[in-house]
């Protein structure tokens, strides 16, 4: 019995985290390939607002608007909308400088997910588009994102988010990530739909958007995929880029990490209805395989592999001593890269281990936040780093 739960626990890890990307890719591949999709009007430009939330930013504001203000979109329909609720530094002389952008201001804090839902009481435009104020977009972005409206079936727009490389162990692994989870989106989004949009770029039909509740963690998540749940389709266009700062730390990651997982639960508990498999089968098999396995199962099965291959190791040997040898040396890896990164040494080869068991270890530590409730409803800032150079990775 021992030995058919140590490959059952070795399988479900390896698809999870590689099979799942071998599978969607080779499927994706097949439905580009085998679909004829009707091409979209490039003169299609609707009236769109940006609406760019913003706590406490004021020494970045200026250049958030002027980024916005060069987007290639006309300005006649592009509304331009900053909402700094609970701001206590001098937010509102900076944007007064700018009497084209809209400023929604209260001194309550109340949090990302009450702000959004304040702000889209003032939109009147047909479509919405989300981005962080520490974020830069590219020229193309709005137009790419919304060109995909003309498909009555789209009902959110996911742009992609790209990390901009300051050589640290946290920028580098957090930028290796997302390449392999921008990938996962791709192929999400040409399968079917994207299992879960990116906040610091995500566009919706203004008719869609419901209010969410307070104490929201991932916002744009759970948006996103209750759209999907409601039938419509979430696009992935990489065209559309957000361009951020990595983390501050490894420290400053981490943290970050487990508010995601501790979000991640929390969406789990509020989207049971993509659970059922008889509602909508394929999503239930892109949500689970691509989002709920890696916050909850698998970091369980992977913490348990480990004593598993220890005692068959002592009582069967063979394989399973070569097995346990690369566990214990994985980890070790990833604990030399954590040493190093803190040092402020780069991880190098050890980056892989160190950022996958940061993932893991984050997962445990999000569920237990998650489970005492203890994450805060109002921004929970990432200190991001300062000065970073204009290549991504």
């Amino acid at each position: 019995m021992l030995v058919v739960c140590f490959w059952l626990f070795l399988a479900v890890v390896f698809y999870t985290y590689v099979g799942y990307g071998l599978l969607v890719a080779v499927w994706a591949y097949l439905v580009r390939k085998s679909t004829k999709q009707k091409p979209l009007s490039v003169t299609f430009e609707p009236e769109v607002t940006l609406v760019v939330p913003a706590y406490n930013e004021a020494d970045i504001l200026a250049a958030k608007v002027r980024n916005c203000q060069e987007l290639d979109y006309p300005t006649d329909k592009l509304r331009l909308m900053f909402i700094t609720d609970g701001s206590t530094d001098n937010s509102g002389e900076v944007l007064a400088a700018y009497p084209e952008v809209q400023h929604l201001h209260i001194p309550e804090r109340g949090g990302k997910s009450l702000a959004e839902n304040r702000a889209i009481q003032h939109i009147t435009t047909p479509y919405v588009i989300f981005t962080d104020c520490n974020t830069l977009l590219n020229p193309e972005a709005v137009r790419a994102m919304v060109t995909h409206y003309q498909d009555p079936r789209v009902g959110a727009v996911s742009g992609e988010k790209h990390v901009l490389n300051d050589g640290t162990a946290s920028g580098s692994g957090e930028g290796l990530y997302w390449k392999y989870e921008s990938m996962l989106k791709r192929c999400d989004s040409d399968i079917y739909s994207l299992m879960g949009a990116a906040g610091e770029l995500v566009s919706f039909r203004t008719e869609l958007f419901d209010p969410l509740e307070k104490d929201v963690i991932l916002d744009d998540f759970i948006q996103s995929m209750r759209i999907v749940g409601a039938g419509y389709k979430v696009v992935y266009e990489p065209k559309a880029y957000a361009m951020e700062p990595p983390s501050a730390s490894l420290k400053e990651e981490m943290r970050r990490k487990v508010r995601i997982c501790a979000g991640g639960w929390q969406a789990m508990s509020r989207l049971t209805f993509l659970l059922n498999p008889l509602r909508q089968p394929l999503v239930t098999f892109l949500y689970v395989s691509h989002r709920v396995l890696r916050w909850s199962l698998t970091p369980v099965l992977l913490a348990l592999l480990l004593p598993l291959n220890a005692y068959l190791a002592y009582t069967e040997h063979g394989i399973y001593t070569v097995l346990l040898a690369l566990q214990v040396l994985f980890y070790v890896a990833s604990g030399l890269g954590w040493l190093m990164a803190t040092r402020g040494r780069k991880a190098g080869a050890a980056l892989v281990p160190l950022y996958f068991t940061m993932m893991n270890v984050a997962a445990f530590r999000g569920f237990g936040r998650f489970m005492r409730n203890s994450q805060p409803a109002a921004w929970d800032k990432a200190q991001r780093a300062v000065a970073v150079p204009t290549t991504t990775i």
